[in-house]
């Protein structure tokens, strides 16, 4: 196993599920990527992890669910897409907004992310019509955005701990925390026992910065009584590639491309950014060239 990856486990009978996961290599890179501010970082870190946790569920590489916060505060939308096989990519629309970064000792991603919006989630499993769930967002802290779509949207009782360390310097010190779904079956006295060891869990950072593994996480609220089903790396990842760049300039039309063609005569081409990833494709004027042709029929 790499620095990053995930359990999956079950727990009394398989009434309840759990993941856990260490992702602190994948936020750096999302925070490398994307120029973030430290609470920016924290605050698409989480999205990130938690996506991840999502994507635990699903089983191909094909199958996809994204996750979008679109909050009212000053960092915009953000948005993660995790794959079935531990592949995650992320974006934020302003990933250096003018806000206060600090309360309390804390990042506060509240005051990044606001405290008003929806949480939307949509899983597309390759059938047609995804399923899509939204939900208001409850806190803006993410982690108890995620728990409160899955109780209302997916009516799965679950504890959502996710966490980002952001260092002075900037660099992502450790990242990552765990889900816990309680399954119709699981009685009262279980489900009490279980909240109570989760309330009193540190920090998913705290554990992390000590050195605690994803299966330590685990142990921790489950002791021994647990079973432990997969382990997946998890990783930043991007599909995006010059074919795609190129279907994509298709979508905007003969017109657009011929305007592409006419600013791109000097520079030799057109540049194509991928919004996601920051990739930076150059389509030649021959390529341009042949995609208007084929446009025009």
């Amino acid at each position: 196993m790499s620095g990053d990856y995930l359990v999956r486990a079950t727990a009394h009978n398989g009434l309840v599920r759990a993941f856990a996961i260490n992702a602190t290599g994948v936020v750096a890179e999302l925070k490398r990527r994307h120029h973030t501010i430290p609470v920016v970082t924290a605050a698409i870190g989480r999205l990130a992890t938690g996506a991840l946790l999502f994507g635990a569920m699903l089983k191909d590489s094909d199958h996809l669910v994204t996750v979008r916060l679109q909050g009212n505060g000053p960092a915009g939308t953000l948005l993660a897409t995790a794959n079935g096989i531990g592949g995650v990519r992320g974006l934020v629309a302003n990933p250096q907004p003018d806000v206060e970064q600090v309360r309390d000792g804390k990042l506060d991603v509240s005051a990044a992310v606001g405290t008003a919006g929806h949480l939307t989630v949509t899983r597309d499993l390759g059938l047609g019509q995804p399923y899509i769930g939204t939900v208001e967002i409850v806190s803006g802290e993410v982690g108890d955005d995620l728990a409160h779509y899955l109780a209302r949207s997916e009516q799965v009782p679950s504890a959502v701990g996710i966490g980002v360390f952001v260092n002075a310097d900037g660099s992502v010190e450790a990242a990552g925390g765990y889900l816990v779904q309680l399954l119709p079956g699981v009685t009262d006295s279980e489900a009490a026992r279980i909240e109570n060891v989760i309330r009193d869990l540190p920090h998913p950072t705290t554990m992390l910065r000590a050195g605690e593994s994803p299966e330590q996480i685990l142990h921790r609220i489950f002791g021994p009584h647990h079973q432990i089903l997969t382990q997946r790396d998890v990783r930043f990842h991007c599909p995006c590639s010059a074919d795609r760049a190129e279907r994509a300039i298709m979508m905007l039309g003969p017109d657009a491309v011929a305007d592409m063609i006419e600013e791109g005569t000097h520079r030799g081409g057109a540049d194509v950014i991928c919004e996601f990833c920051k990739e930076r494709y150059l389509i030649p004027l021959s390529s341009l060239r042949g995609l208007l042709a084929t446009l025009r029929g």
